[in-house]
This record gives C-alpha cells, structure tokens and sequence, in this order.
C-alpha cells in the first residue's frame, strides 16, 4: 500500500474529486484508476473531474474490494486502501497510519482485519 484513502461514503463519482486533486498537486495528474465494482456505487467509466476525465476500470475479481489504484501517465501508480466509510475516527486514523508504514507489507483486505 502506498497510503489510504477514507471516503464520506460509497459514491466514488462524488469522491474523487478531492482524492484526485490532492495527488494532482503533489504527485502527478491522475489519468485512471483501478477498483472493484462491488466496493462502489455504480459509477461510469469516464469520471470527471476538476479540469479533466479520470478513466476508471471496473474489476470483480482479482482485484482487492478495499483498495484503489491511481495511475499518473509517466509517473506510475498509487495503491491506497479505501477504509470503509462508517469506521469510526479511531480505527480509520490507525488503518491510514498502518497503510502509509512501508514496512507493512500487507494487501488492503489484510490491513483491515488486522
């Protein structure tokens, strides 16, 4: 994991957004992304944002439900683990802490059951 990432709720169109113009400032611009269908609302597969489109790619299997992938055209990609909405502020902020340590090794999926 590269990081976290922890949504108000389940609607990625009203989501990314923010998510996207955070890594375009400090990372890169974010031209795709990967999820699993089944974590979000459904959602097209142009997703605009500020000044551009983000092209998502809809997985359901092979693809962990609690994680993201960002990808920036010549800089590379971002996993983050996408903590569930209704955590509580406590366990979210350990969640986020524990995906950001590069010494855990761990997939999204295992972080959460931790």
């Amino acid at each position: 994991m590269s990081g976290a990432w922890w949504p108000r709720s389940d609607d990625l169109a009203a989501e990314l957004p923010a998510l996207v113009e955070a890594f375009d400032t400090s990372w890169g611009r974010v031209t795709r992304l990967t999820a699993h269908r089944d974590t979000w609302r459904h959602a097209s597969s142009d997703l605009p944002v500020d000044g551009h489109t983000v092209r998502a790619a809809w997985l359901t299997s092979g693809f962990d439900p609690h994680a993201v992938r960002l990808f920036a055209y010549g800089v590379g990609r971002q996993d983050l683990l996408v903590v569930p909405p209704e955590t509580a502020h406590a366990t979210a902020h350990r969640l986020m802490s524990a995906a950001a340590d590069p010494a855990r090794r761990l997939t999204a999926s295992a972080l959460l059951a931790v």
